[in-house]
């Protein structure tokens, strides 16, 4: 169950970020053909306002269609129409003629050729396989030769739309902590909330060690009273020294232990967390504000590290990233809430890498081609696109080694 739970929440982020780039689309202008929740075949859809709304077989995320992303070059209309053609020959000189058109960015008189190529694809005996993706290819370059679409809009309207999507994952992770510092993160008290079995597979933790148990008071750690924000500083000041932990349970003082702290992630810890009070809503705010910029930062810091070659153990592929989710799920709803907003910042951020197909690379491209005052040519995307996908891949593979490594 918490396995699928996982999954589901992966998806709702794609979702997330899928809705940022549809509703910025909406607002500058820019019209979307379509928006699915999940992926196709359809399960239900709709149109209205000339986009079509659906919902996919595949639960999984959702994705928007965008009219023309990229300038129409020649090789789209022998892409597209290439079967047609081939079944139909007297296509080949209205095919012809979108593609002059094309290459002399008559773009107006490219328009009038394909609307005489849609006339004559009507009128032949294509076979069903050929007639829907000439549909197709006179859908999108249509699209890509209108005036709503992407490649011709101005700068700051692309930059709104594409970075929307990054965006909303951020705004997510900010609503996501802010809402655990309203509830149970705010500010610690005395009391144990949950008390971790193992530090590590086969290793019990200190806390588990001594008998220490949920709803525990803890008055004085080593015989000197600690406030509660002093507790987990305190524990791990020991340096692994043994301590001595007071507790009050079911009104009667306790000492428990003396054990000895264990170094995770180089803080000593026991392996028990405490139960937190709320804060307001603007202070919360606040504190879930900071949180996601320093998680970002170091984010940020860890991805900067795989440039010279340091921190490849850190990186996980979605297979690690649901075992992950699992695993939280399984601790506890605030648990899996954290973790959720930290896959949604990653998620983020991984896509504000200036690498196309990324959000970044699309970011990139279209600051360069607003301070140029010309666009970029196509097989200069199409090229980078390669690198850039070749890299996303790389960390892929590297994630799915790590995962293999953790899992066995």
């Amino acid at each position: 169950m918490s396995l699928a739970i996982a999954i589901l929440g992966l998806g709702f982020l794609v979702l997330v970020h899928e809705a940022g780039h549809f509703f910025a689309s909406l607002a500058v202008g820019l019209r979307p053909r379509k928006f699915y929740i999940g992926f196709p075949p359809p399960l239900v859809r709709t149109r209205r306002g000339g986009i079509e709304y659906g919902i996919g077989m595949i639960p999984l995320g959702g994705f928007v269609s965008i009219p023309g992303m990229h300038r129409p070059v020649p090789h789209d209309a022998e892409r597209r129409f290439s079967q047609a053609v081939s079944e139909a020959p007297t296509l080949a000189g209205p095919v012809d003629r979108v593609e002059r058109r094309l290459a002399d960015d008559d773009l107006d008189g490219a328009l009038e050729a394909l609307e005489e190529l849609e006339r004559d694809l009507r009128r032949q005996p294509l076979s069903s396989a050929a007639r829907a993706r000439a549909e197709k290819g006179i859908a999108e370059l249509r699209d890509a030769l209108g005036p709503e679409a992407y490649w011709k809009a101005a700068t700051w309207k692309r930059l709104v739309a594409i970075g929307a999507g990054p965006a909303a994952n951020v705004v997510l992770a900010v609503v996501l902590f802010s809402v655990l510092f309203m509830t149970v993160a705010g500010q610690p008290t005395r009391i144990v909330a949950a008390v971790a079995p193992e530090l590590s597979p086969g290793v019990t933790s200190p806390a588990a060690s001594i008998g220490l148990e949920p709803g525990d008071r803890i008055v004085s750690i080593g015989g000197t009273r600690v406030e509660p924000d002093e507790i987990a500083d305190t524990i791990a000041s020991s340096e692994g020294r043994p301590i001595v932990i007071t507790v009050v349970r079911d009104g009667e003082e306790l000492d428990l232990g003396p054990v000895s702290p264990a170094d995770v992630d180089g803080r000593y810890r026991l392996g028990f967390t405490l139960r937190g009070e709320g804060l307001g809503l603007l202070p919360a705010i606040r504190e879930g504000v900071r949180v996601t910029g320093l998680v970002s930062w170091e984010i940020v810091k860890s991805i900067g590290s795989l440039a010279i070659g340091d921190g490849r153990e850190n990186v996980s592929s979605p297979i690690g990233i649901t075992q992950a989710s699992s695993d939280a799920i399984e601790r506890g709803a605030e648990n899996y809430l954290w973790v959720l907003g930290l896959i949604s910042l990653s998620l983020a951020l991984l896509n504000l890498l200036p690498l196309l197909p990324l959000d970044g690379g699309h970011i990139l491209f279209t600051v360069i081609e607003g301070a140029r005052g010309r666009f970029v040519r196509r097989e200069v995307y199409e090229r980078v696109s390669v690198i850039g996908l070749a890299l996303v891949l790389l960390l892929f593979f590297v994630g799915i080694t790590n995962d293999i490594g953790r899992l066995s």
